[in-house]
């Protein structure tokens, strides 16, 4: 493989505040990397030096000549008036070396892969979810070299990250992820990096998946404490021999003095690298908690004339772990809404005790001001705040949360995503709730906070309704999931309910597969193949070698006989007495998922023969 960037003892400081001091890494072609690390490390920052947006402060950075950097952005920003068609046009503009009609075949074909509906749709008027979907389909259609990822999984439902995890592993591009998404990062990573200042030169770089940069962590922590104690014994041996007197440091002995300097300055080193510091999350539970807190009885609602969902019976009581999943824009956040009381539902009826006290963390993170401080946007006046019924100073309550002195009067409009999520989680913090509403919490956050995340919700003693597509966070927390079903063509039949994230996935799949072997879908892959030449000139025909005319000409009923035999596996599928055999389901399962790629290998084959005969 070859080098595609070279970094060599690069450094950036973000005001007085250094982030990275002598970094020095490569990144090769095809290779598939993991960027993780503690908020504010600076790893948006290391990205947008990479994509050439930023300079370093001190060291270089060499790209391979002609090398194409393609950079998503966390927050992705567009043209006004932009559709999404022009918006992935205006990404190829400098690139004449392809034909017109191909840079809006690509563009199509993206629009298609992405499930991005209209191609005239303004890119203003989409969802945060869509929109990132859009700025990825752009940096596609550069056909990159280099992929560089900033957190692409925020506002992405899961069926897309499904996507972008089978898309990203096939790709021929080398990648580089910053995601907090342990699921994910174990799909599409095959090197870790971890940029934090207690490693050792600032960064860790492990070659295998976050399940290898686990284990090898693990061991490399265990080994520098056992080194910090070996260190500290030998130290304190020679710092015995000094206080001996002056008797004891002859000039033969000076070598011996300067090694005990050198060993207290690495010892010093040892303890800074192994300290570890975590925040300190505990909701407060309300003092009354009620049995029941909602009760939703054959709840609908409506927007603009159209039904998201109807009929649903919902009850939440202390202890209930509630995920909610389902496609961007399908009715998530209206749901929790309308259950919070927020929204009114169109009919049915809910009940809500008089002592139930919500604590809602919305996503967008309206509840913070920008341009007001970290200190006085949890203490407005004063110097202290109320926990658990006691006065704490701010600045001691903001310490549990990692904040350091010099953060706790910056703008919160200067922090990073990371920080201002725990800078919303301490707020809520402050106030006493027997029902949790999360509404993609995750988004941001460190894999360390993540974890205590997941512990303060597991033990907190009220309800938690948790909306996530982060399936790792989701599977750990909840103990009942309802999912959105957007193919559903009954209201009442777009909710459905499962005990756990694997139970969810299992049915994903059926559905995935009965949609695919559907008559309507095989129309729609036809039609698509009969138009796909159609942007070539008709006059420009070539004729096909006798073995390629031969599989063309076969091509439909090979196709038909696959799809056949599918279509009988289904059947076979949900049959009640292949439910509760685990060996034979499981032969049928992988039989099928066989031929759903065959099937899609030759539908792409036969395109390309068509277009080839077309010339």
């Amino acid at each position: 493989m070859s080098i595609l960037v070279s970094i060599a003892g690069i450094s950036k400081a973000f005001g007085a505040r250094p982030l990275f001091e002598n970094l020095t890494f490569a990144i090769e072609s095809e290779e598939r990397i993991g960027l993780i690390g503690p908020n504010g490390a600076g790893k948006s920052t290391l990205l947008r030096l990479l994509a050439g947006l930023d300079h370093p402060d001190s060291g270089v950075i060499s790209f391979q000549r002609g090398l194409r950097v393609g950079y998503l952005e966390q927050t992705p920003t567009f043209s006004p008036q932009a559709t999404i068609l022009s918006t992935l046009l205006e990404a190829v503009k400098d690139h004449p070396s392809q034909e017109d009609w191909e840079h809006h075949a690509r563009a199509h074909s993206l629009i298609s892969q992405l499930s991005l509906g209209e191609d005239e749709r303004l890119v203003s008027q989409l969802s945060g979810g869509w929109k990132k979907k859009v700025a990825l389909a752009r940096e596609l259609m550069k056909t990159p070299d280099l992929l560089l990822l900033d957190e692409p999984t925020n506002h992405l439902d899961v069926e897309s990250i499904l996507w972008l995890e089978e898309f990203l592993a096939q790709a021929r591009f080398a990648t580089l992820t910053i995601t907090h998404d342990r699921a994910f990062l174990q799909k599409v990573s095959r090197r870790i990096l971890e940029l934090d200042r207690r490693n050792p030169g600032g960064l860790l770089s492990v070659q295998g998946d976050y399940a290898q940069y686990l284990e090898t962590k693990s061991q490399m922590m265990a080994a520098q404490e056992r080194r910090e104690v070996i260190l500290k014994n030998t130290l304190r041996r020679e710092t015995e021999w000094l206080r001996r007197g002056a008797k004891a440091r002859t000039t033969k002995q000076q070598a011996r003095i300067q090694r005990a300097e050198t060993l207290k300055n690495e010892v010093g080193e040892l303890e800074v690298r192994n300290q570890s510091r975590s925040v300190q999350i505990d909701f407060q539970g309300a003092s009354k908690n009620p049995k029941k807190l909602i009760e939703a009885q054959k709840v609908s609602c409506d927007i603009q004339g159209k039904t998201l969902f109807s009929q649903l019976d919902l009850i939440l009581t202390p202890g209930t772990r509630l995920g909610i999943l389902g496609p961007n824009g399908c009715g998530k956040s209206t749901l929790v809404r309308t259950l919070a009381g927020l929204d009114q539902p169109s009919s049915g009826s809910i009940y809500r005790s008089e002592n139930l006290s919500i604590a809602y963390f919305e996503q967008n993170r309206e509840a913070l001001d920008p341009e007001l401080s970290v200190m006085r946007t949890l203490c407005p006046t004063g110097d202290s705040v109320t926990y658990r019924g006691e006065r704490v100073h701010i600045r001691s309550y903001l310490d549990r949360f990692l904040f350091s002195a010099g953060q706790m009067e910056m703008a919160v409009g200067k922090l990073s995503g990371g920080e201002q999520s725990r800078l919303l989680i301490a707020q809520l913090m402050l106030n006493p709730a027997n029902l949790l509403i999360l509404d993609e919490p995750t988004n941001d956050l460190d894999m360390a906070t993540l974890s205590i995340l997941e512990d303060c919700l597991v033990e907190f003693p009220g309800a938690v309704i948790l909306v996530t597509h982060d399936r790792y966070f989701l599977d750990q927390v909840t103990t009942q999931i309802l999912a959105f079903d957007t193919r559903a063509e009954s209201p009442d039949q777009r909710i459905q309910t499962f005990s756990d994230l694997f139970q969810w996935e299992s049915w994903l799949k059926q559905q995935s597969k009965l949609e695919a072997s559907s008559p309507k879908k095989q129309e729609q892959v036809q039609a698509q193949v009969e138009q796909a030449p159609a942007t070539k000139d008709p006059s420009k025909r070539k004729k096909l070698s006798y073995k390629d005319q031969r599989e063309l000409d076969s091509m439909e009923s090979v196709i038909h006989d696959k799809e056949k035999r599918l279509a009988q596996l289904t059947e076979q599928s949900l049959l009640p007495e292949n439910a509760s055999r685990a060996t034979q389901l499981l032969e049928i399962t992988r039989e099928m998922e066989s031929l759903h790629h065959e099937i899609d290998q030759l539908y792409a084959r036969w395109a390309e023969l068509e277009a080839m005969q077309l010339g």
